[in-house]
């Protein structure tokens, strides 16, 4: 038996490492344009569909069910007795994403940004839920990403465009605040997890999530109508793929120990490592003590901030930041939309001014009292670095391995 995804282009998708967490065999298999013809040859058994083939496929197809029809898109197909039928699971998959963070459609006043693919299917499911009414927001037309800021009693938004996906990081279709009576915001996007909007949205403290619950549950539903039967693991897999995409990011005081114990948690858990202050040494053949020597601390901020929206974009490392890099909520931002960040806390007598022009200038205890609470209100958890590294390093492994990202409500 044969499974795979087709697509266009498939280099991000995270598809294949969801079945593999369920044991399917599955790949991913790019298809160009004009070549859908050739595809269904192969004879597989099923197959999963992507942009921006899901309306493409339907004239391939000897059936389609009844939620196919009514978005008129397809993202499963089946073999039976050697003829294909068309499904879509994403309606279901949205549906459970929104209802594990309690986000109610019914008698609700809902927005859906964008026209495309996954628009048409938060519409269907609005209107299956009975919302009290739906909007579309697109770039033209009577309500436009400027005209939408007058519907002030919308209750739920939906991002169907791919404004804030990787590697845009950092861009949102909408200012959330402009609509009082939120009460629900899902974001079809899973790459990064925490989007501009989504980081809005959690600001507001509005009930919301990103698209990977809906990714899993339709992938999962997908090898039902393969007649592939498995326990329901849904929430399972949702945290094992958050904890394998997610970065580390250490933050804390100079000396602190994150870049030795950022080393020894990445050596664990078998990841990449990514020093802030080794790629600006890389970009700039000049250390941070060096740069804020010579040009200034703003100077070396600038600096350190582009760098961490670059690193930002990566998954499932571990990156040790600069002591003062959570002194920007730009950069608290960037590197949240795909991490968690553990504060490092070492007691005041153990850190060193050595090399550290800030600290020898203004003092460890002034610097330490200044950035304490900036540390605690970027960290997700702390962990403390008074004793064995190698303690710690185990310590933060722990603390990630048993963390729960997106909690079911």
């Amino acid at each position: 038996m044969k499974y795979c995804l087709i697509g266009e282009r498939l280099s991000h998708s995270y598809s294949a490492e969801i079945h593999a967490l369920s044991g399917l065999n599955y790949s991913l298999k790019e298809v160009p344009r004009g070549k859908l013809a050739e595809f269904i040859k192969e004879g597989y058994d099923g197959f999963n569909i992507t942009i921006p083939y899901k309306k493409e496929i339907i004239p391939f197809l000897d059936g389609l069910d009844e939620s196919a029809k009514a978005i008129g898109a397809v993202n499963t197909v089946v073999r039976r007795g050697g003829k294909y039928y068309g499904y879509n699971t994403d309606i279901e998959g949205m549906r459970y994403a929104l209802s594990r963070k309690n986000i109610i459609l019914r008698g609700r006043r809902g927005m859906i940004l964008g026209t495309g693919g996954a628009a048409l299917t938060a519409e269907a499911l609005c209107n299956a839920e009975k919302a009290k009414a739906i909007v579309k927001v697109s770039r033209v037309g009577e309500i436009n990403y400027q005209t939408c800021y007058n519907l002030k009693d919308t209750e739920i938004i939906i991002n169907a465009t791919p404004v804030g996906m990787f590697p845009d990081i950092g861009e949102t279709p909408i200012e959330l605040s402009a609509f009082p009576n939120l009460t629900g915001v899902f974001d079809c996007i899973y790459n990064p997890f925490n989007t501009a909007l989504i980081t809005q949205a959690k600001r507001l403290n509005i009930n919301c999530s990103d698209g990977l619950p809906m990714l899993v549950k339709q992938a999962l539903l997908a090898q039902k109508i393969w007649g592939i039967s498995a326990a329901d693991d849904t929430e399972d897999i949702i945290n094992a793929l958050y904890r394998k995409k997610l970065n580390i990011v250490l933050c804390g005081m100079l000396s602190s120990g994150k870049t030795t114990i950022g080393k020894m948690v990445a050596d664990i858990l078998g990841i990449g490592f990514i020093d802030t202050d080794a790629e600006i040494l890389s970009a700039t053949d000049k250390t941070p003590a060096e740069i804020i020597e010579t040009d200034g601390e703003k100077a070396f901020r600038d600096i350190e901030t582009e760098i961490i929206k670059k690193v930002a974009i990566n998954s499932g490392a571990v990156i040790a930041t600069g002591g003062g890099a959570i002194l920007r909520q730009d950069n608290v931002c960037a590197l949240k939309a795909n991490g968690v960040i553990l504060y490092i806390k070492r007691d005041l007598s153990l850190l060193s001014a050595n090399g550290r022009p800030l600290s020898k200038n203004f003092g460890i205890a002034k610097l330490y009292e200044e950035r304490k609470a900036w540390y605690e209100r970027a960290a997700d958890f702390t962990v403390e670095n008074n004793g064995e590294k190698q303690s710690a390093a185990e310590n933060i492994v722990r603390k990630f391995s048993a963390f729960n990202y997106n909690p079911k409500n």
